[in-house]
């Protein structure tokens, strides 16, 4: 039963998109548990980049089962468009897609809802795609799930309870709610490229894990915007820790072998809430564009920091990870010496803990390591790496408490060193 979570260990943004398309190439099936379009994971094959929102990662690979599962939220509209853009651009399944008939639909007023509550005093910098608001519906019992999109006359019901909820927020934030029939004529539109992919997703899972295939479980956003254990209210809608993934996808915690955290080698995060290690000079900026910190969802700049390890170390005990993949390490060459967050300072006392109810009032306690000036591309093996690199990953190691599993020194999916595979052993 060889079933993996890929989970993001910081604030999202971590380059999920290529881990996972590196662990896929062997592969019976990659599922995306949780999230919606606000979760864009950029690949990255030869001189071709392609950002998927909703589709898995694993899209690249035309054996890997690619399913959508009842944990997200997903736009009719964007996954129409982003399977129209995987067609031109000639990626051709050999494998099927699957949708789950359980996740719940983002219509249009969520995402009218989203930006609306942005322009606001109170915006906490979503990326307005509606994803908030879905999920609310989604706990008020009073979603749209796409099975409806089969039978469009209960589906036009349905439409209809959820604006009628949403139509006094809507003209209270200065805003004109949609018409029903104009929903339901885009819908109409979409319906027939839809519902051929919809499936009972976790039978599908179960069936492939019953069935010893490898599967991989591919999470959105990150630990710290997990919506129980981030940093609240500056978080996601989601369960973005790796305990999401049996939530989401609809399968049980023992059948998962391995849980692999993503981490930067430094630490970026989009949108409000407090960012202790946060960089407001040349070196934060340096960072950014070493590392073209642009969200692929909205294109805002990332706002740039150093590591961040009692934020690991916390995201390793909630996710209980076996091991770290760490990204972007390149992005420090020629950046001189590194600061590394250690501890926090709160009261008047030094905790190695992340104060994470405490963050506006704790100061970061920083240890400062070499840098290094060689470039990191061409490195396959650890000792390939230069001493102070080397260095800085055995450090990272040792404050988590979680070995690194797999360093990525590049964009591209050979520029990669791969130390375990957490399928094996």
């Amino acid at each position: 039963m060889p079933a993996v979570v890929i989970v993001g260990a910081q604030w999202g943004d971590e380059g999920k998109g290529k881990i996972v398309d590196i662990y896929t190439e062997d592969c019976s099936m990659v599922v995306r548990y949780g999230g919606g379009p606000n979760a864009g994971h950029t690949l990255v094959v030869g001189q071709d980049k392609l950002i998927v929102r909703l589709v898995p990662s694993g899209i690249l690979r035309p054996h890997t089962t690619c399913v959508l599962a009842q944990g997200m939220v997903i736009d009719p509209d964007r996954l129409v468009t982003e399977l129209d853009e995987l067609d031109k651009r000639g990626l051709v399944r050999e494998s099927p897609l699957v949708v789950s008939d359980r996740a719940h639909a983002i219509l249009p007023f969520h995402i009218l809802v989203d930006g609306l509550r942005e322009k606001g005093a109170g915006a906490l910098g979503t990326t307005k795609r509606g994803v908030g608001p879905t999920y609310e519906d989604k706990a008020a019992r009073r979603g749209v799930m796409l099975g409806a999109l089969r039978d469009l006359k209960r589906c036009e019901r349905l439409v209809a309870v959820a604006l009628e909820a949403w139509t006094p927020t809507i003209r209270a934030l200065g805003g004109t709610p949609p018409a029903v029939a104009e929903i339901m004529a885009g819908l109409e539109k979409v319906a027939p490229r839809i519902v051929p992919l919809l499936g009972d997703t976790s039978r599908i899972v179960g069936e492939a894990m019953s069935a010893n295939k490898r599967v991989l479980f591919e999470g959105a956003q990150g630990t710290l915007l997990d919506v129980d254990h981030g940093t609240y209210p500056y978080v996601t809608s989601s369960s973005a820790t790796a305990g999401g993934a049996c939530i989401g996808a609809g399968v049980g915690p023992s059948k998962i072998r391995a849980v692999v955290g993503l981490t930067k080698a430094y630490c970026t995060r989009v949108g409000g809430g407090p960012f202790p290690t946060e960089l407001h000079d040349e070196t934060g900026e340096r960072l950014r564009k070493a590392g073209d910190e642009f969200g692929s969802v909205t294109g805002r700049p990332r706002r740039t920091g150093w590591l961040d390890l009692p934020a690991l170390r916390y995201a390793v005990r909630v996710n209980g990870l076996d091991g770290l993949a760490l990204t972007k390490l390149d992005v420090l060459t020629g950046q001189g010496d590194l600061q590394v967050c250690v501890a926090y300072e709160l009261g008047g006392k030094i905790t190695r803990e992340f104060p994470i109810a405490d963050l506006e009032a704790a100061k970061p306690v920083y240890e400062t390591v070499p840098g290094w000036k060689e470039e990191l591309g061409k490195a396959r093996k650890l000792e390939e790496l230069p001493a102070a690199a080397r260095s800085y990953i055995q450090l990272i190691e040792r404050e988590a408490g979680c070995p690194a599993w797999l360093v990525s020194v590049g964009f591209r999916r050979d520029e990669t060193i791969v130390l375990r595979n957490p399928f094996e052993g």
